[in-house]
């Protein structure tokens, strides 16, 4: 019998999709999908993250299929239930309509109302969802406010005013995770062989971090924080360093460490 092929760990898939995509993971799981150019419904492994839907084949595969903005949304039908129990939602969005099913109306309603929370920062007062519910929505939407404020902040000043802030995450270094402090920690001490710097948001919104682990006696960890400023990007130390990119920052580190710093890349792992 052929040996079966070892599966990615869901922690490694996790973070590749956070390289991947540059977004926050907000909701996940199956959802099936119809575009009004399409006959039949299409089943997905779905992410929410940030303001964008990413549709994947398969729950295990790090990259996804396809993906829609639903930043544009603006409206959603109720959530009714079909001949089979399903549940089914319609996403009104500027270019076109999108139907959604959902295993039941309960799943149903919990996707659509994170989709509104992220989409209309609020979260909708939907009287049929649990308490529990209605707390991560309002945990999300902190997150996607705070996201929001950190874009506006530093894609306006580090970007030429004629570029789309999405463009943001399409020119940020392969070490960039959109991670807390914290997640940025475990990151690095669980996975030692992936590398040991990180490019974050920073914990005010406003800035980037830079997060290391390097070993001396023991291991050790340290912050640097990365302000915006203008077209530059300026890194707090002792005698502050004034560099053009991100990319030109993490080079920074590596080059003034000899290579001893190696961005967190997932591949190494």
């Amino acid at each position: 019998q052929p040996e079966e092929i070892p599966q990615p760990a869901p922690r490694r898939i996790f973070q590749e999709r956070q390289r991947i995509t540059g977004l926050p993971l907000y909701f996940q799981g199956y959802l099936s999908v119809r575009h009004s150019r399409w006959q039949e419904f299409r089943g997905y492994w779905t992410e929410l993250r940030g303001t964008t839907l990413f549709f994947y084949d398969d729950k295990k595969t790090p990259t996804y299929s396809q993906k829609l903005d639903i930043s544009a949304l603006t409206s959603a039908t109720n959530v009714y239930a079909d001949e089979n129990g399903s549940a089914q939602f319609i996403l009104m969005l500027s270019n076109g309509e999108l139907e959604l099913k959902a295993n039941d109306c309960e799943c149903g309603k919990e996707w659509k109302g994170f989709i509104l929370t992220v989409t209309k920062l609020t979260v909708p007062p939907d009287e049929s969802l649990l308490p529990g519910q209605l707390t991560r929505m309002h945990e999300v939407l902190e997150k996607e406010k705070k996201r929001r404020i950190m874009l506006n902040n530093c894609s306006s000043t580090s970007l030429n005013t004629k570029s789309p802030l999405s463009s943001t995450l399409t020119t940020m270094p392969a070490c960039f995770y959109a991670v807390s402090r914290q997640e940025a920690t475990e990151m690095l001490e669980k996975n030692p062989s992936c590398g040991n710097l990180i490019l974050r948001p920073g914990s005010d919104s406003k800035s980037y971090a830079i997060t290391i682990r390097y070993e001396l006696d023991a291991p050790h960890l340290k912050h640097y924080k990365v302000i915006c400023k203008e077209t530059n990007y300026v890194i707090e130390l002792e005698k502050q360093v004034t560099l053009p990119s991100l990319q030109d920052v993490v080079n920074y580190f590596v080059t003034q460490t000899q290579g001893n710093l190696k961005p967190f890349l997932i591949q190494r792992c």
